[in-house]
């Protein structure tokens, strides 16, 4: 009997390990006061980031832009450095790989155009700040770069 209580437990222990927190989930409000946008004049962003049960992180990120139009799109990834296909917006790859609890780095690309821009994604030591700088081309080639603070919500 008592085998089988560790077996239990076991399971549980390894199952909660599993499903380690991850600092980066939840809803991110950009602090455009800290900001520097770079290439995009973006007024407001929410991201929204959730576990998925396939190991997937789901990006649902809702921007207005200066010009009044907005970008509304979701996007999953693993952070196993391998390329996902995105849809709807201004990319349409992305690579995302850890580099510890608390950051990240993330590539994306538009095929059959020059948008290429890679990054880092680092949380503060209290989970309620998001730092995320990146660096690349636009479509057009012409070199963006930005840093964007976002508070957790």
């Amino acid at each position: 009997m008592n085998r089988v209580r560790f077996a239990v437990v076991l399971g549980i222990v390894s199952l909660a390990g599993a499903y380690v927190v991850d600092v980066r989930l939840g809803t991110w409000k950009l602090n455009l006061a800290k900001s520097k946008t770079g290439g995009a004049a973006v007024k407001s962003q929410i991201d929204v980031r959730e576990a998925m049960p396939d190991g997937r992180v789901q990006v649902t990120r809702k921007r207005e832009l200066v010009d009044g139009k907005s970008e509304n799109y979701v996007f999953s990834y693993k952070y196993d450095g391998r390329e996902y296909a995105v849809k709807g917006a201004p990319f349409d790859v992305v690579a995302v790989r850890r580099i510890d609890k608390y950051t990240t780095r993330f590539e994306t690309s538009k095929k059959g155009t020059k948008y290429n821009v890679t990054g880092m994604t680092v949380i503060s030591p209290d989970a309620q700040t998001m730092t995320q700088t990146s660096k690349g081309t636009d479509a057009a080639g012409k070199p963006v770069e930005s840093s964007l603070v976002f508070n957790r919500k």
